[in-house]
């Protein structure tokens, strides 16, 4: 194996602010692992919106200046650290963390958030797994405590987190309706698992989402836009529905009243809340996914790493999503 290069490529944000302070820097220092820490050459990166707000500095958790974004990684084990047990120099895999940052060519991560990726998955869909796929599972399962037979709708389906809970939602036997912006998108919600989908920026479309229930309404929501959508999701909630806030960019003004009459219920997620049992849990269902051959990340567009600052612009300012966004090495 080649010797690894003591100097890398990669984004540092050493002020928050708008995506102009993602940074492209050539001269940061390969990082070493540390005991039960694995270093990673990546191959591919996931860009998700919350990066876009711990960037900003609006977000509840704030890094230390200067930081590299990202935790989604794909690549090949580099070189591993003291007491790494179950991985080795070589290994194909992709993470749910990294302790040094994604955007960069090199990673180092805790050996317990690196897992091994399978052969028929490529670095861009491993890149796509981390963040979506877990959010998805603690949204429908960990949170709403979705049953089979149940009716969810995926509001924002086209989207990594979305795509990804299309496919567990229809693979564990519920019903599923997703909303997209797009033509495209509603194509690709269609094909990763919805029964139906609606295009979210038509008039109406809710009444349709309730004809399509018969007028019963859905079990449960997971909501990837809550500032815009929420007051009307309580509206097409079944009785005892729930609805799961994945997503949110401002305030917005509701009506208590609408969860009173069907005792419907509004839940938080929020993915680094996870125990080490649940993270145990979800780990083993996406394995199984895979194995099952139902997983299959749907990556949207690719940029390279010197791309990233117009990445975080698309990922908030697109017209509609299709796929998971990934930057590549």
């Amino acid at each position: 194996m080649a010797t690894t290069p003591k100097l890398m490529r990669a984004i540092r944000v050493s002020e928050f602010g708008g995506p102009s302070v993602l940074k492209l820097c050539s001269n940061i220092p390969v990082p070493n692992p540390g005991q039960k820490q694995v270093l990673i050459h990546v191959h591919a990166c996931g860009v998700n919106p919350v990066e876009t707000y711990i960037r900003s500095g609006t977000y509840a958790r704030k890094p230390s200046l200067p930081y590299t974004p990202g935790t989604d990684v794909s690549g090949v084990v580099e070189a591993v650290g003291d007491r790494v047990q179950l991985l080795q120099a070589g290994d194909r895999v992709f993470t749910t963390a990294t302790e040094t940052g994604g955007y960069a060519e090199y990673t180092v991560v805790s050996e317990d958030c690196v897992h091994r990726l399978p052969d028929p998955l490529d670095y861009k869909q491993g890149a796509a797994i981390g963040i979506p796929y877990c959010t998805a599972y603690r949204a429908l399962f960990h949170k709403a405590h979705a049953k089979a037979g149940e009716t969810v709708l995926i509001h924002g389906a086209s989207g990594g987190v979305g795509v990804a809970a299309c496919q567990m939602a229809r693979a564990l036997g519920l019903r599923v309706l997703g909303t997209a912006g797009t033509a495209e998108g509603l194509e690709l919600v269609l094909r990763n698992g919805a029964h139906q989908a609606f295009n979210h920026k038509e008039e109406g479309y809710t009444s349709k989402i309730m004809d399509a229930t018969k007028g019963q309404g859905v079990n449960v929501i997971v909501e990837m836009l809550s500032n815009v959508n929420l007051s009307n999701d309580l509206q097409m909630l079944a009785y005892g529905g729930r609805v799961t806030v994945v997503g949110s960019r401002g305030p917005i003004e509701i009506n208590p009243r609408d969860t009173m009459a069907k005792e419907s219920s509004i839940i938080g997620v929020a993915l680094p809340c996870a125990t080490v049992e649940e993270k145990a849990e979800c780990a083993a269902a996406l394995f199984a996914g895979m194995d099952a051959g139902w997983l299959k990340p749907a990556v949207g567009k690719q940029y390279t790493l010197d791309m990233a600052s117009q990445a975080h612009i698309d990922i908030i300012d697109c017209p509609g999503a299709s796929g998971k966004m990934v930057l590549t090495m």
